[in-house]
């Protein structure tokens, strides 16, 4: 029987590491596919204590030369072993803008000239405002997965590339159990991981230099690289019909080291949820 490759839901403005679905081995010249849509609410940015509800689209291919697309990611399964998963990654890291609940910081003119005292409430009400907006950057590393038993996994990651000077490195370790049977039609998978990030990425998403601590009422603020957060997450699919699939997530994040301190930083703990449609073709 065809291995069932768990979903990963695309969301958007997430800043979480690419991941990777299972090998499924298929015939030559075959694809098996997902595509869906659903809601996901998440905090606003990492660190954020304000939340949003938006769309979510669902994608994931693979095709049967190991090549896959994984929500905001793709790559290429290189090895033939059944125990070690590796090969090239892509993936695409959001967008940040500076932009909070009532527009964009951005349009309202002579903000630098701003008083202090209004400057200071700005940051309190939106910690982003007068902070530099964060381009969309394309990822660039490769990925290498372990089997411990046919359920369990070891995953990793290691993508470069983000941030608007393109620096920003980061890299990911942590375990899966995967397809978990709880009752006819339903499965659960779990996992937990932690990602690490270099200086650069660490100082573009949690920093604040001499002009934007000006500029937004926050103070400077100069990170380091280490440990970014720690994460574990839970996915519960339920097969509806040989083509239907509802899937839904809960994902906790605690973001530590320098950027947990970060004068951006609303609140630490956060939580992401999930639910989707998806039909397979």
């Amino acid at each position: 029987m065809k291995k069932l490759f768990a979903l990963v839901l695309a969301v958007s403005g997430s800043a979480a590491s690419a991941q990777t679905p299972t090998t499924n081995p298929m015939p030559d010249g075959s694809r098996d596919m997902y595509a869906g849509l659903g809601i996901v609410s998440a905090p606003r940015y990492d660190g954020a204590d304000r939340r949003k509800v938006s769309a979510l689209p669902v994608l994931q291919v693979q095709w049967s030369n190991g090549v896959f697309v994984s929500g905001m990611s793709a790559g290429m399964h290189l090895s033939g072993s059944p125990t070690a998963e590796y090969g090239p990654l892509l993936a695409i890291h959001p967008r940040r803008s500076e932009s909070g609940f009532g527009g964009r910081i951005g349009d309202v003119q002579g903000a630098t000239l701003l008083p202090t005292s209004v400057r200071e409430t700005m940051s309190r009400t939106n910690r982003l405002a007068g902070m530099d907006e964060i381009k969309a950057r394309p990822e660039l590393g490769g990925f290498f997965n372990y089997y411990v038993t046919p359920e369990w996994r070891l995953t990793s990651s290691l993508l470069a590339g983000a941030g608007n000077d393109r620096h920003g490195v980061r890299a990911e370790v942590g375990i899966q159990r995967l397809a978990l049977q709880l009752a006819p039609h339903h499965t659960v998978s779990v996992s937990a991981a932690m990602q690490f990030a270099n200086r650069a990425y660490v100082h573009e998403y949690f920093g604040v230099n001499p002009g934007q601590a000006f500029v937004s009422g926050n103070p400077e603020y100069r990170p380091g690289g280490g440990l970014k957060d720690v994460r574990i997450g839970a996915r519960w699919n339920w097969v509806l019909t040989p083509s239907w699939m509802l899937t839904s997530s809960v994902q906790a994040t605690r973001l530590a080291g320098d950027a947990r301190l970060s004068p951006l930083v609303e609140r630490p703990n956060n939580v992401t949820v999930s639910t989707a449609f998806a039909y397979r073709f």
